[in-house]
């Protein structure tokens, strides 16, 4: 990440940069796949650049996987505002976002449980909890929507549908998976909200 001669050297913007390189590649090669030094190599710093950024290894891991769960949650949140105010709707978005992440070449399952498995660092696996508890927040919010019976619950299934599905797609292969797992949602949905006298369940 040479600057040019003549510019000025932009922190925040150095900062962004690395981060966008090192996500992908840690994404990759999973976290304890690469060494500092091939990791720089790669992403085109030098180690005291990204030290100066990050202090450690450990802190650029942190940072990347924060803004990569800010990301993710925030498309998955957006996917289902963009459905309308049908909770089933919302669900089915969900889980078509889910299905076309699958189908992506790049997909290497869930980067969030993917680092709390190879990386056995308490701040990584605050992270991945806090993650899942986004998840777990937005699809609890659409079981109330859909008046479930019992909405923390009905969350908690969907969530082990999308992580279970997840992980199928990325180690059993993906052709069907996203739609099965759509499926298996929208049938958990209706008859938890049919049980629940909901009126968002069945349209």
């Amino acid at each position: 990440m040479p600057v040019p001669k003549g510019s000025t050297i932009d922190p925040e913007r150095t900062r962004a940069a690395i981060l966008e390189a090192a996500t992908a590649v840690l994404y990759e090669r999973g976290l304890d796949g690469v060494g500092v030094a091939e990791l720089c190599a790669l992403i085109g710093v030098s180690k005291e650049t990204l030290y100066r950024h990050f202090g450690t290894k450990d802190g650029l891991v942190e940072a990347v996987l924060l803004a990569r769960s800010e990301r993710v949650s925030r498309w998955l949140a957006d996917s289902a505002a963009a459905a309308g105010d049908n909770p089933r709707d919302q669900l089915a978005a969900v889980f078509d976002a889910l299905r076309e992440w699958y189908e992506d070449p790049v997909f290497r399952g869930c980067a969030m449980v993917n680092a709390s498995a190879q990386h056995h660092v308490e701040a990584v696996r605050a992270i991945t909890a806090r993650h899942l508890d986004r998840y777990l927040d937005l699809l609890t919010g659409i079981a109330e929507r859909a008046g479930a019976a019992d909405p923390p619950l009905l969350g908690r299934q969907l969530l082990m549908l999308v992580e279970g599905a997840t992980v199928v797609a990325a180690h059993h292969g993906t052709a069907g998976t996203g739609e099965q797992a759509r499926q298996a949602a929208l049938a958990l949905l209706s008859a938890a909200a049919g049980s629940g006298g909901g009126r968002g369940g069945d349209n």
